[in-house]
Formats: structure tokens, sequence, C-alpha cells
């Protein structure tokens, strides 16, 4: 494929297929009158024909404007930024169901469009994503979800990609969380009310970076029974709503603190380039208590399905153990959003017995004013699709 910026087409795409649910668990057309309703852009390079699409997904967010999915078409790929029915909203967001989103937009591109492979490009949310569909496309297992609701996983008949690319991706989103969790939140009714010795942005706080071992051990504990509480409180008020029998099914709620990773304002914990007292948005502090954290608003079924470290079917890892594909992972060695052990360990769990790994030097999470960075990531890519006859 030579080198060049080739002009980009973009087509709008619809996705839709039926669904039996319960109840509509998004607002608007996407989720009622019995189907789901997709929206995705397939961007090509024009004059360009392929027998390969590379998929764009995030369980929650749209990706075709960011600098990864732009530049690979740029370069002579077939590319489609598949939207979930959750889009730019996870509040009540069903991983499984996503998985049925994402096989969607995968048949339709093999029966309309006629694309003969399939490559999951999984940039920083979408590789847990990636390798969670993957893994169950290989190995269908799923029948419910956390909450104990049917899903049709087993029965969807999902087609299994090609190839998959972890790039600058985590573990999972429960693992995020859990990670970034506020400790030092003991009401969850008043996020005011706190533990001093656990909150990190509390100056008079005697645990300052670097931090100890001993402190970290305590945090890390702390971090994860909170999370436990949260999850068996979500359970308990499962368990009541359905024990009533009523048509009151669902019920949202806030998690307060959401972003207090002493990774983001110690370097020298999994020391990378990443840049101190900074994160992916913004200043951590601010982060922390403000409207775009990790689960910040949540549904109870979403909680256990995204959130929940023990009731999360899409651990990274565990879905990595499942794939055989040729898989890429890349690195970024400053990301200002993934931890720097995530990638490594999901290449080093992935099954595959093609697996390919690069860590690109001083690249942050978004390559954000780094196109050298992202020029470099773009010709791994590009070397090896080619190598295996997938570009």
């Amino acid at each position: 494929m030579p080198d060049a910026a080739y002009d980009i087409e973009h087509r709008w795409v619809h996705v839709q297929y039926k669904e039996d649910a319960a109840f509509v668990e998004t607002y608007g057309f996407s989720g009622n009158q019995g189907a789901v309703n997709l929206e995705g852009l397939l961007m090509t390079p024009k004059g360009v024909p392929s027998d390969t699409l590379l998929i764009f997904m995030h369980p929650a967010s749209t990706l075709q404007l960011l600098p990864v999915p732009q530049a690979t078409v740029k370069a002579g790929w077939h590319v489609l930024c598949a939207a979930s029915r959750y889009a730019k909203n996870d509040t009540a967001l069903i991983l499984e169901k996503v998985l049925l989103d994402l096989g969607a937009y995968i048949r339709h591109a093999k029966e309309q469009w006629g694309y003969r492979k399939i490559v999951l490009a999984g940039w920083s949310g979408g590789g847990s994503l990636a390798l969670f569909y993957q893994s169950q496309a290989e190995r269908p297992t799923i029948t419910h979800t956390p909450a104990g609701d049917p899903v049709g996983i087993a029965s969807a008949g999902l087609i299994p990609a090609d190839a998959v690319i972890v790039q600058a991706a985590h573990i999972s989103r429960a693992t995020m969380l859990r990670d970034m969790l506020d400790p030092s939140v003991r009401d969850e009714r008043d996020p005011d009310n706190r533990d001093r010795a656990l909150d990190i942005y509390d100056k008079s706080n005697p645990n300052q970076p670097p931090y100890s071992a001993d402190f970290i051990a305590v945090y890390r504990a702390a971090q994860l029974a909170r999370m436990r509480r949260i999850t068996a409180w979500v359970k308990d008020t499962l368990a009541t709503l359905k024990a009533r029998n009523t048509a009151e099914l669902e019920r949202g709620f806030i998690t307060h603190r959401t972003l207090a990773e002493p990774r983001f304002l110690d370097p020298s914990l999994d020391p990378n380039d990443r840049r101190p007292n900074w994160c992916y948005l913004g200043n951590p502090e601010t982060a922390n208590t403000g409207p775009v954290g990790l689960a910040r608003f949540s549904t109870l079924r979403a909680w256990l399905s995204q959130w929940s470290i023990d009731d999360s079917n899409a651990d990274g890892l565990r879905c990595a153990a499942q794939i055989s594909v040729p898989l890429l992972a890349i690195e970024n060695s400053a990301d200002d959003a993934v931890p720097q052990p995530h990638t490594a360990a999901i290449f080093k769990a992935a099954g595959s017995a093609d697996k390919t790994m690069h860590v690109i030097k001083g690249a942050t999470h978004y390559y954000a004013g780094q196109p050298d960075k992202l020029a470099e990531a773009l010709a791994i890519t590009r070397q090896w699709l080619t190598e295996r006859e997938l570009a």
C-alpha cells in the first residue's frame, strides 16, 4: 500500500435488528418499537477497493472524529466507525448487548457490503470490547447478563473477526473503575463524608507522592471494598424490585468521586513517560468530582455488566485467553488514560499463536499534537496487516 493521503468518502450507516426486551433502556429511537437501531460511519479512501474492513467500536463513544480512524482511512484502508445503541451515554449500558450490536455490524458488512475479512481495531475501551466479542464469537457461552436477564449471545451466531488490534487499550471498564474509585468516600449519599487518610487530594494527608508500598496496598484494598459495597447494594436493590413483582424493574443512581488513581499523581507507580498530576480528562482532582467520570451515572444492571469487578463478563485477560486469531497490541508509553501494565498484560494473556506487541515511545492516549507518533502507530499497523494479507 503506497504512502499517500487519500481523500475520504463518508457513508452514513443504519443497521437495524429485532430485539425482545423487557423494557426500553435507551432514550429515543435506538431501542424502542421492538428493534435496535444503530448508526455508524463507513469511511473509505476514494478510488481504493478492499476486501478488508477495519471496525472501530467503543462501548459508549463514537470514534470517527478521533485521529487513529481518520489516519487509517487516509492511508488506504476501509474503516467502519460503529456506534453502539448506547452511543455517548453509558448510563444503562449492558456490555452483552453491545456484543450483539457489534455482531449486527459485522454481519451487515459481510452480507450487504461484501467484505471478506474483518479486523476489530480496538482502541482504548474498544480493546476490551474487541476481545470480549471475539472470545464469544469463537466460543459462545453467555446466555444471561450478570443481573440474570436473558441475552442471546450463545444463540446469536456471532461472526468471528479475522484479526484483532488492541491499541492504547485497557483490560476492562471494571478494572479501570476499581483502580480509579476514590476509597475515601464513606457514605455514598454524602461525598463530603470522607476518610482523610485515604483522600489523595487532601493536602493535609501525610501520605503524599511518592507513595509507600504499604499505603498503596491499603488504598487498593479500600478501593475494592468500596466497589463491593456498591455492588452489594445494587444486588440487594435489584432483588427488592424483583420481589415486589411490579412494573418497576430498574433504577438509576450516582457514584461520586471516581477518578482517584494514584498512578496519575505518582509517576513512580508503574512508571512510563506520562505527565504527572495529569490525566486524559485534565486535572485528576477536578475530574474526580466532575460530571464525566467513570460510572458517575448508572443503572443497577449496567453497574453489574460494566463496573463490577466480580460480575462483569468483559474481563480482557480472560477474554484474550480465549481468542485464536492474530493479535496486534500497541502500547503508548506516555498514555495518560490507560495505565502502563494493561496492554502488556493483554498481550501476555492472549491465546493467539500469532501475536505481536509494540511500544510507541512518548505517545499519549490520543496522540494529541503528536503526528509523528500517530504515523509510527500507523506504520506498525500497516506492516502487520500487510504481512497477514489483510491490507
